[in-house]
């Protein structure tokens, strides 16, 4: 391919998938603000929008699978944990 087009290309994917990869980011961050900070309420809503962007930016292909797969994850053990040190 050709390197004019070739970055085109990258252009168009870094408009398309940044906004998808940076709301993902930012709820996974209030997330773990609000587990560290104890509000569980709160954290238990941030963990499940930050579970929707990670799958909606994965299935865009904004990010990869198993690299959504992974944070879902950490941030749901991370929520747990939290769970059950506080009962």
């Amino acid at each position: 391919m050709p390197s004019k087009k070739s970055h085109r290309v990258s252009v168009r994917r870094t408009l398309r998938n940044a906004p998808l990869r940076t709301k993902a980011k930012n709820l996974i961050a209030s997330a773990r603000s609000s587990i560290e900070s104890n509000e569980l309420d709160n954290a238990q809503e941030f963990v499940q929008d930050a579970v929707s962007a990670l799958d909606r930016a994965a299935k865009k292909g904004a990010i990869h699978k198993s690299n959504a797969s992974r944070r879902k994850s950490r941030i749901m053990t991370q929520l747990a944990a939290a769970k059950k040190e506080k009962s």
